[in-house]
């Protein structure tokens, strides 16, 4: 049986290699990058689409973005965090930072007003990230509501979907509300919007996001192929090609499109104008992206909005303290950014663990990390990655118990919540600069 992704679940996903396998995302590895921080390196980040992309603009010091969202509809706890670590990343070396307030969505898909969805997103969520590092330099927080080129991109990338598509990738029914059939759509305007002009211009963009969001990626990324001028891809034969989008000047755009290509050494071509077509017969199917990037000032000389196809990242979800999915909802199975480190002590001493019944079978045959969700807290949040290989193998080898990696969860927990509290004080003095509005 298929699995389906829903971005508005609970669902607890576990199988990443039949996600990536089902729906086509690569292995993600840190290989190439620089100084990349834990959260790269230990295996959380599991999946990708069109990384290279952002590997390659790395690497040649080109500009590239980095486009989030939050979803103000609770408070913000470790789960969320996952993904302003790889943003903060992200703006070390260099990247724009575009953060969306999901406010049309809370407002569609969760009945939250406005007003509350500022006041969340605001209090809760962007005085945090200030606190863990966010700075103001290059980044634009905003709100879907106030921008108006999100919902113009929005209305216009709806012209190339139906209502049969939105329902096979979403899975929604007849009774499900239009305000929140339009969300996705929004969210497509949010993730391409950064590559209009006046934001900078085409350029290499990623998206950070659990795989839950994997749905609004792979929209995404059709439609913004669908608007074009021109596509690079493998033919169902094998050839790598790119095709003329529309009926005007099919062939200098292939004439401008060659030129181009040239760039990367590329020399073997057969142009076929009826087809619409140009083959490039000495080119391997890997630098069908390169190719793609290369089409981008073509279409931008003439007019088109040469969109480049957004990239993703996915992380793995972070277990929840008593072995379910973390969320907002439940407020004993999650530590909020906000507790103190009294309240998130107590929920550690009492969080599931991998170990044993007893502790002679502790000792016997070893604890299991990867059913133990202090573990969890330790690799994505807490932990080094020697420490966290020295916790695994003392675990596994049985010379390890739980309530020692409860104190050291606690004590390193102590640590980052008493910082992150004296670090938001001070945000507060600060967090209206990062707003932009509209």
């Amino acid at each position: 049986m298929e699995q389906r992704i829903d971005p508005w679940s609970s669902t607890q996903y576990a199988d990443y290699q039949r996600l990536r396998e089902q729906f086509g995302i690569d292995e993600f590895t840190a290989e190439g990058l620089p100084s990349p921080p834990t959260i790269f390196t230990n295996g959380v980040l599991f999946g990708h689409r069109g990384f290279g992309s952002i590997s390659r603009a790395m690497k040649e010091g080109r500009p590239f973005c980095v486009l989030t969202g939050l979803a103000p509809s609770g408070r913000m706890h470790f789960g969320h965090k996952m993904v302003i670590d790889e943003v903060l990343y992200y703006q070390k070396l260099g990247a724009d930072i575009f953060i969306a307030v999901a406010d049309i969505e809370a407002r569609s898909v969760r009945g939250l007003s406005l007003e509350a969805c500022r006041r969340l997103a605001i209090d809760e969520y962007l005085l945090n990230y200030i606190a863990m590092g966010l700075k103001q330099e290059k980044c634009q927080v905003y709100f879907q509501s106030k921008r108006n080129s999100v919902k113009d991109l929005a209305l216009l990338l709806s012209t190339k979907t139906n209502l049969s598509e939105m329902k096979a990738i979403y899975g929604f029914e007849d009774s499900t509300n239009m305000g929140h059939i339009l969300t996705p759509l929004v969210q497509v305007g949010d993730i391409l919007h950064v590559q209009l002009e006046e934001y900078g211009g085409p350029k290499p963009t990623i998206v950070p996001v659990g795989v839950d969001q994997d749905p609004h990626i792979r929209l995404t990324r059709k439609l913004a192929a669908s608007h074009r001028l021109l596509n690079a891809q493998v033919t169902n034969d094998g050839k790598v090609g790119v095709f003329v989008k529309g009926d005007e000047d099919v062939e200098a755009l292939l004439d401008e499109a060659e030129e181009a290509i040239r760039g990367l050494g590329l020399k073997d071509f057969k142009k076929i104008p009826s087809y619409k077509a140009l083959y490039i017969n000495d080119a391997s199917h890997d630098m069908v992206p390169m190719i793609d990037e290369t089409l981008v000032p073509v279409e931008l000389a003439r007019g088109g909005y040469a969109f480049y196809p957004p990239s993703s990242s996915y992380h793995r979800f972070i277990t929840g303290l008593d072995g379910g999915k973390m969320s907002s909802s439940n407020p004993d199975n999650c530590i909020f950014l906000t507790d103190t480190p009294e309240e998130a002590a107590k929920k550690l001493k009492r969080a599931k663990t991998g170990g044993r019944q007893t502790v002679e079978e502790q000792r016997e045959q070893g604890g299991v990390p990867s059913n133990c969700s202090i573990y969890e807290m330790l690799l994505y949040h807490l932990a080094s990655d020697k420490e966290i290989e020295e916790v695994h193998s003392s675990c596994t080898a049985g010379q390890r118990l739980c309530g020692q990696c409860k104190s050291m969860a606690v004590e390193k927990m102590n640590i980052l919540l008493t910082e992150l509290a004296e670090k938001r004080e001070a945000a507060k003095e600060v967090v209206d600069d990062y707003v932009v509005i509209p």
